[in-house]
C-alpha cells in the first residue's frame, strides 16, 4: 500500500499561532488530534503518522517557514518514496470566502508564497492541494500580508472549529478515496 503525505503550510512560532496564514497547521493538528496521535520532530518540521483505512498517511508542519516549504516536502517525498498523486498541500486563500474549500490537482499558485516554494522544489504545479478560503472582506489591497498574518475576527473564530472539523473530514476522504472522488463529494459545498 503506497504512503501519502499532507502537507499543512503554516509558520512557526507562538507569534504566528493562531493566524490566517496558519490554517494548514491548524487542519493537519485536527486530523491529528482526531486519530490520537502526536506531532513529533523530524527533519524539516513537526510529523505525525496515521493510518486511515489502512492507508498509512504522514502529516506535516514544516518548520521551514512558509516561503521556504518546497524544501520539506521535497525532502519528505523522497525519504519515504511518495508518488505526487498521493501529496496533499494544504494553504490558505485569500480569494475563497472564509471557510469554503477548493481541492485540486494542478494550477497556479495564485501569488501565495507557500505554493510557490513548493512549485520550484518539485519543479512541477501539478499537485493536489486544498485551498481553504480565509476571505478578503476585510482588508485592501495595500495589507494583505497584515491580513493573512493578523488572528481571525470573532465571527471566524466562533465558526472555525467547525470548518475545521469539515477540513478533517475532507482530507481523510482524500486518503481513502483519492483526489476525484474527493472533489466530487467536496468541492463547491
Amino acid at each position: 500500500m503506497k504512503k501519502r503525505l499532507i502537507v499543512g503550510l503554516g509558520n512557526i512560532g507562538e507569534k504566528y499561532q493562531n493566524t490566517r496564514h496558519n490554517i494548514g497547521f491548524k487542519i493537519v493538528d485536527k486530523i491529528a488530534n482526531t486519530k490520537e496521535v502526536p506531532f513529533s520532530a523530524v527533519n524539516f518540521g513537526q510529523m505525525a503518522k496515521i493510518s486511515h483505512k489502512g492507508r498509512e498517511t504522514l502529516l506535516l508542519k514544516p518548520n521551514t517557514f512558509m516561503n521556504l516549504s518546497g524544501k520539506a516536502v521535497l525532502f519528505w517525498l523522497k525519504k519515504e518514496k511518495i508518488e505526487l498523486e498521493h501529496l496533499l498541500i494544504i494553504v490558505d486563500d485569500i480569494y475563497l470566502p472564509f471557510g469554503t474549500f477548493r481541492l485540486r490537482e494542478k494550477g497556479s499558485n495564485a501569488g501565495h508564497n507557500g505554493l510557490k516554494s513548493v512549485e520550484e522544489a518539485l519543479q512541477s504545479n501539478a499537485y493536489n492541494r486544498l485551498r481553504f478560503g480565509v476571505g478578503n472582506d476585510d482588508f485592501k489591497a495595500t495589507d494583505q500580508v497584515d491580513f493573512v498574518l493578523g488572528n481571525w475576527n470573532k465571527t471566524e473564530e466562533t465558526l472555525l472549529e467547525n470548518k475545521l472539523k469539515d477540513s478533517a473530514e475532507l482530507v481523510l476522504y482524500f486518503i481513502f478515496n483519492g483526489l476525484a472522488n474527493t472533489m466530487n463529494n467536496f468541492n463547491n459545498k
